[in-house]
């Protein structure tokens, strides 16, 4: 990885415009948030270990909000638990994101808050046989955090398409697997899982092992940065909370801040919430590398977004990155 410089932005300056709102409304008690594996969840981890968004309540009057959190190994069973109400706000990748826009843009009018990161993607191997999309066999099997609708399995079908001029022709060889089993799994040797279409830190791990093979970047596919997670919400709660929803991202813009000013500091804060044994080092280098960024400002999303519809994943195709998130950030320079 290179660590020639830090690349961090915050990509949002300002609170957002919730409309007119009463200092008396009624809002929720709490706030239930879920984020995933990986150490591009590190804004969420500094606002649950700092108490960002706590902070930012109070400070606009909700001093008895509690924020709850969980860990949940995809975007999928969040987007579950966001229609059933038993979720309020969930953190994952862009694939389930557009996903759950196109499926309530009629009702439920989910969609982003903000980015949480451009990161790429690293599709990992340990067959030596396998240099590229074109050699993988029936006998490969590849884990991923969703099957068809994780930003991996899109991510895979784009270079498929590209590559092997059919978007699902490896479809079938897809299994799906939370990030931290998916690496055990193909770094035990001993499993059908040889392959691993991951993300940071796992990724990185596995390429210090010398049968490890990248076989893609996401970025290799879409052309440069693009988001990897972002945050989102209904348009009901989001009306109904917006206090809460100004606090998240009053906390997410501090915690961008944060990361940008102390990455040693914030590597620290991520290991011990996740009980990691990765050296502070190792994760400080990840934080520091250039294609790593962590900003709010949504980045080559419609290019998931129009994939996603050609393909036939969802119905309903956005005019511009900006249909699938809250006009709060519809003034940054996003794609």
């Amino acid at each position: 990885m290179r660590t020639t410089r830090r690349a961090v932005l915050a990509g949002m300056a300002a609170a957002p415009s919730l409309g007119v709102w009463s200092a008396r409304a009624q809002e929720a008690k709490e706030l239930r948030i879920a984020k995933q594996f990986g150490i591009s969840y590190l804004p969420l981890t500094i606002l649950e270990i700092r108490g960002l968004i706590e902070k930012h309540a109070a400070a606009a009057g909700l001093a008895d909000l509690k924020v709850s959190w969980s860990q949940l190994s995809a975007g999928a069973p969040m987007n579950d638990a966001l229609v059933a109400g038993s979720l309020d706000v969930a953190g994952g990748g862009v694939g389930p994101l557009v996903t759950i826009w196109a499926r309530t843009k009629a009702n439920l009018g989910v969609r982003g808050i903000a980015s949480l990161n451009s990161m790429p993607l690293y599709l990992n191997t340990i067959n030596p046989a396998v240099k590229s999309l074109k050699d993988f066999g029936d006998k490969d099997r590849i884990a991923m955090p969703a099957v068809k609708v994780s930003i991996q399995a899109v991510t895979l079908q784009m270079a498929a398409e590209r590559e092997l001029g059919k978007f699902d022709a490896l479809d079938r060889l897809t299994v799906s697997m939370s990030h931290p089993d998916g690496h055990a799994a193909m770094m035990s040797g001993r499993s059908e899982i040889n392959a691993h279409f991951t993300s940071a830190p796992f990724m990185y791990q596995q390429l210090e092992d010398p049968r490890v093979r990248r076989v893609l970047s996401s970025y290799e596919v879409l052309g440069g940065p693009a988001t990897f997670n972002t945050v989102w919400c209904t348009a009901k709660w989001r009306e109904a909370n917006p206090r809460a929803y100004r606090a998240l991202l009053a906390a997410l813009a501090e915690a961008m801040a944060m990361i940008k000013a102390d990455p040693a500091g914030m590597a620290a804060l991520w290991i011990e919430a996740e009980k990691s044994k990765l050296a502070p080092a190792f994760i400080e280098k990840m934080i520091r590398d250039p294609e790593n960024v962590f900003t709010t400002v949504p980045q080559n999303v419609m290019r998931y977004a129009e994939f996603m519809h050609k393909v036939g994943s969802i119905r309903e195709k956005p005019a511009s990155w900006q249909d699938m998130f809250f006009p709060d950030v519809h003034g940054v320079a996003g794609s």
